[in-house]
């Protein structure tokens, strides 16, 4: 049954989005883009959708992307437009395809799009028929290249897809941009420039309004003009609004206005945009490092890929908002998005928790970097990737990225590349010396493409600074590279911090992706001239595996679940403003003692032998912590006499209760225990919210835990728990985060790992009582309701 663009639509709602009731089959068609083809025994399904994630993991797909497949599929939709639309603009966009996209309306080629990261969209009208006749759109998305990439990416219409409708005049798509070049504490500037387009075959006399409204919707300024767009023609309008006594974003308070803009035709309005935005200054010194709103801000910050484990890389909302409060609760304050354009939604979301971002381009650019199949850095590797579309598609794809992204007032740089410069993949330099490859690409070309990007982005926003994230500073500062940075990113490279400082005094540097360990964050707190730092990563994710059987990296604050892991507690001691204590079992080492590894060391269980000595870790940011096993205080130590960030206590094992107790001022103000679990006795599952909306999209995160006869977590406990759902629901995933798991991923039971699993339970989009089941032999079982609404 085709959808119908509704006779009511209001021109005034400019999008709609476009997800329900595709048809899809995997494999290629030559005939699929007719519109007689017969796709009745194809799959129906709702966008987003990504076929790599339903497997099957094999060996012989490439460690880099996780070791699931790619290959070629194709999508279509029947859809009807009622005679009332006659004479609109129909659009439709696409938020990102994975990857060498094709599309066709009523057989009519639209386009391809080869990056599959890039949002682009296509005027509809001129091929669509009106009434009862049915139009088809249909897709092609070709990732037989599977080893693309240096981590996973997905297959297929893995972003959003919307229908734009407007009138002949019409903003143009990513056509207003809103800057506030000068903000005081009494008045912001608020400067609106809009790009209006004209198809009709004569002049179009409008007006354009611009409402701001405050964070509860009210209107608190306006602004008018008549304008006369040429017939076939553009204009663009530029708007200067004074608002007072402004509310300032920032990470601490992300206060959000929106610019409702108006096109008025003959007193009706034909186009209506709303645009969110954020008044805020910032700038870069070289000296003293970051400024928001004139206060010194050091960028507490991580590196993010875009899957969300069993999910792959077709993500709902609800699963980045619970990852994004998470990483805010930790102290995190800025966001790195690796190593590629972002969903729209999640710049959004970055918006309103205040995360300061880095939004990026590319991974490679007109070199290839190697892609391991294998295992990292094992065998021989694979050179497919964007490096191939490059020289054709870089411009056009960074511009896009501009235009969309520009009005978050959570970016605060733009990046054109990720270690372009990581030694001799590609590039190679003398300075190298007996590293150095001559038949390797040389280095001093990255200057040139770096001047033509950087030029595409100041084009588009002149107003905020070019970035790009050196991993060889060394080899770099031999080209003209970081000269055509306004501010250069470091990866790993904390030891050059000082030395470069002092050899370019002009240059302002920051950590652009560096590791865990304390030290890394010392450099940037005892050293004004560094912004801040990004490391790698938030969330562990899927993708850039070590070898079979392992298929993620385990880097992560968080787990592919989004379930807290030991270093997630270390890097909130650092960033938090809130008292926290945490501890943990690490092994005994009597060297390195200072530098504990929290991302693989630090296990959250209390189990060992009766009497044997074992090292407790405890992270903190309180001055002291008394750590009490069975009540009983084993030693106050204090937070300073730890240079590396993690106090310990060496103590003879005893099965019960430890107990971390934060001290401040003499008093007790946070806590944290583990207790010695029993034999596992039953399933708990717990639910983040017990209503979902009726709405296809809604999801809710239902945490399985595996407890003892106590109701304490049993660590160790890897049972294979079943699940089922009645109701009007279903199960779109379940997350163990065992890096060596190849069970399928939409299958219906799982094996918990430390004792935990997590299900993704969405909505449908009729009312009613979903119950979610789970149970394992030997254990108790467990049930949960929720309600649809």
């Amino acid at each position: 049954m085709a959808s119908v663009l509704t006779q009511e639509w209001n021109l005034s709602v400019k999008s709609r989005k476009f997800n329900f009731d595709w048809k899809f089959q995997k494999g290629d068609y030559s005939d699929a883009s007719n519109i007689q083809f017969d796709d009745s025994d194809w799959r129906t399904l709702d966008l987003p959708h990504d076929w790599s994630i339903e497997g099957p993991f094999k060996q012989e797909y490439a460690s880099s992307t996780g070791y699931l497949p790619g290959g070629t599929g194709w999508y279509r939709k029947k859809f009807s437009v009622p005679d009332s639309l006659k004479g609109k603009k129909v659009f439709i966009q696409f938020d990102g395809i994975y990857k060498n996209s094709e599309v066709w309306v009523n057989e009519q080629y639209l386009g391809k799009r080869p990056y599959g990261y890039s949002s682009f969209h296509y005027d509809l009208t001129p091929y669509l028929t009106f009434g009862d006749e049915e139009n088809v759109i249909a897709v092609k998305v070709d990732h037989t290249d599977f080893a693309d990439s240096r981590w996973y990416t997905g297959s297929g219409i893995y972003r959003n897809v919307f229908i734009n409708l407007t009138e002949q005049v019409y903003i143009k798509p990513y056509g207003v941009f809103i800057t506030t070049p000068n903000i005081s504490a009494s008045e912001a500037e608020i400067q609106i420039q809009t790009s209006i387009r004209n198809e009709f075959g004569h002049e179009a006399e409008i007006q354009i309004q611009h409402h701001i409204k405050n964070l509860d919707g009210k209107e608190v300024v306006s602004s008018s003009s008549p304008e006369i767009i040429p017939a076939q023609g553009e204009l663009d309008c530029s708007h200067t609004i004074f608002l007072e006594k402004p509310t300032l974003w920032s990470p601490e308070t992300p206060y959000l206005y929106q610019v409702e803009t108006k096109v008025i035709k003959d007193g009706e309005v034909i186009n209506l945009e709303t645009t969110p935005f954020g008044v805020r200054h910032f700038h870069f010194d070289a000296d003293s490092g970051f400024y928001l709103n004139g206060k010194s801000y050091k960028m507490k910050g991580v590196c993010i890929h875009h899957d969300a484990g069993c999910l792959g890389a077709a993500v709902p909302e609800k699963v980045w908002h619970r990852r994004l409060q998470r990483l805010k609760d930790a102290g995190v304050n800025a966001i790195r998005m690796s190593h590629n354009p972002p969903a729209p939604e999640l710049l959004d979301m970055c918006d309103s928790y205040g995360f300061l971002v880095q939004d990026e381009a590319f991974d490679e650019w007109e070199h290839p970097k190697n892609k391991w199949v294998e295992g990292w850095n094992k065998g021989e590797p694979a050179l497919d990737g964007y490096a191939s579309d490059f020289s054709e598609w870089a411009e056009i794809d960074l511009r896009d990225m501009i235009l969309r992204d520009r009005n978050h007032p959570s970016i605060i740089f733009w990046s054109i590349g990720n270690e372009i410069d990581y030694p001799n993949d590609p590039y190679s330099h003398p300075v190298l010396e007996d590293r150095y490859k001559a038949d390797k690409p040389e280095a001093k070309g990255m200057g040139g493409i770096a001047k033509r990007l950087a030029k595409v982005v100041k084009q588009y926003d002149p107003t905020r600074p070019v970035t790009a994230a050196l991993a060889s500073a060394r080899m770099s500062n031999e080209t003209e590279f970081p000269d055509v940075l306004d501010v250069v990113g470091y990866n790993y490279q904390e030891l050059r911090y000082a030395e470069d400082h002092e050899r370019y005094p002009e240059r302002v540097i920051y950590g652009s992706e560096n590791g865990r360990h304390h030290d890394a964050w010392l450099a940037v707190e005892h050293n004004d001239f560094i912004s801040g730092q990004f490391i790698w990563t938030g969330i562990d994710y899927l993708g850039e595996a070590r070898g079979w059987p392992l298929r993620h990296a385990t880097p992560g604050m968080l787990d592919l679940a989004g379930f807290k892991k030991p270093l997630y507690f270390f890097k909130q001691s650092e960033w938090s403003n809130e008292d926290m204590v945490y501890a943990g079992l690490t092994s005994l080492k009597a060297d390195s003692y200072e530098k504990i590894n929290w991302d693989h060391e630090v296990v959250s269980k209390w189990e060992g032998t009766e009497g044997e000595i074992v090292r407790v870790a405890c992270c903190t940011n309180c001055p002291e912590v008394d750590l009490l096993l069975n009540g009983e205080s084993v030693g106050v130590k204090k937070r300073e006499d730890f240079p590396g960030g993690t106090i310990y206590w060496d103590i003879p094992y005893s099965k019960g209760t430890l107990k971390a107790a934060g001290i401040r001022n003499g008093v007790v103000c946070c806590t944290h225990e583990l207790k010695t679990a029993g034999a596992p006795a039953k399933v708990r599952l717990t639910p983040d919210i017990n209503v979902l909306k009726a709405d296809k999209q809604d999801v809710a995160h239902v945490e399985v835990n595996i407890l003892d006869q106590d109701h304490n977590l049993v660590f160790d406990a890897d049972h294979l728990i079943d699940c089922t759902i009645e109701g009007p629901g279903e199960i779109i995933g379940i997350e163990c985060s065992n890096p060596a798991s190849h069970q399928h991923y939409k299958a219906t039971s799982r094996k918990a790992f430390h004792g935990k699993l997590l299900i993704y339970v969405k909505a449908a989009d009729q009312p009613g009582t979903i119950t979610l089941k789970a149970s394992s032999a030997g254990l108790e079982s467990a049930s949960v309701t929720l309600e649809v609404e």
